[in-house]
């Protein structure tokens, strides 16, 4: 299968996970789904992999980001990754977190570009599925245009076809991760101009995009958009993709409706012994701008961390805040 990258949601700790992600594919059938980051090392020797790796079948397309610099490591993820049926397995070599740099995770990996090379290799004879590197544009004062070519050159030889570039530095003393996608500033025309000196790769850029008009200017220069936090404050912005940029239609005008049909899931969730609250943490951004939506927002955040709590608190909250919605 050929994956369709012209639009996918970002690798997200805490927040991309797999049920946050099954509410998007009801948002979207087009949109590409990557998992939050797991550790190569969890992933090798955690006692419980199926908790970092199991995903629901209506997730594809559905790609496993996984971060570490460790060869024989990141080659049993990739081995795993197969097992499990992903349709992609990516290398995060962007994240500018201190916790991961300690591990040669993330975003310091830039300054390594012959490792990453060797990473990939050693990847890709093992995988059955693309396997791709997510990336800065630089890292601390190392942000030219030329470091950023050199680095992709580097991968472009290894074999590396599919780029996601985030297009800011990371600057990886003296930030932290939330400043590192604020103060840095944004360079898209880094980013294109990669697409115009490897024109057989595909780009996809990532970094402050907010909107699906945004979106398609940046698709009149790259392969692929990628957003982040934007799907997740403001989920309802994924119902109008397959619309807008795939030529198809919407199933969701309405967020209470996406509510409704979320119930049956959040009840499939406590019966295997799961809380309710791992899902209705994911849906309090989607209500917003319409009466209620705060009062919603409240009931949900004041009493889903209750043990028993089920599906019944979001059509308590639903009833009592949304009625006119």
């Amino acid at each position: 299968m050929t994956l369709d990258r012209t639009f996918s949601t970002a690798p997200m700790m805490d927040w991309s996970d797999r049920h946050c992600r099954y509410m998007w594919r009801l948002l979207s059938k087009n949109t590409l789904l990557y998992t939050e980051m797991v550790t190569s090392a969890a992933i090798c020797h955690a006692p419980n992999i199926d908790r970092f790796l199991d995903y629901s079948d209506q997730e594809h397309p559905i790609a496993l980001q996984v971060g570490g610099s460790q060869i024989n490591e990141l080659v049993t993820a990739t081995q795993c990754a197969n097992r499990w049926g992903y349709d992609e397995i990516n290398l995060n070599v962007g994240c500018p977190s201190d916790r991961v740099q300690q591990g040669m995770i993330g975003a310091v990996l830039m300054g390594h570009a012959p490792l990453v090379a060797d990473v990939f290799k050693a990847m890709s004879d093992v995988a059955n599925m693309p396997v791709t590197i997510k990336h800065r544009i630089g890292i601390d004062d190392k942000d030219d245009y030329g470091y950023t070519q050199d680095f992709v050159s580097t991968l472009y030889n290894a074999g590396c076809r599919v780029f996601i570039v985030h297009a800011r530095s990371a600057i990886l003393n003296g930030l932290s991760p939330k400043e590192n996608r604020e103060i840095p500033p944004l360079k898209y025309e880094s980013v294109y101009q990669l697409k115009r000196d490897f024109p057989d790769a595909e780009i996809v850029i990532n970094g402050g995009i907010k909107t699906l008009g945004e979106s398609q200017e940046h698709l009149r220069h790259v392969d692929g958009v990628m957003i982040g936090r934007e799907a997740y404050q403001n989920p309802m912005i994924l119902s109008q993709v397959d619309r807008e940029l795939f030529g198809g239609n919407t199933d969701y005008e309405s967020a209470v409706d996406l509510l409704h049909d979320l119930v049956p899931y959040i009840d499939n969730v406590v019966a295997h012994s799961g809380q309710a609250k791992f899902v209705l943490r994911h849906c309090l951004g989607l209500i917003q701008g319409v009466p209620g939506a705060r009062g919603f927002r409240r009931h949900l955040s004041e009493n889903m961390h209750k043990p028993d709590t089920t599906s019944d608190l979001l059509l308590e909250a639903i009833s009592s805040h949304l009625t006119t919605a």
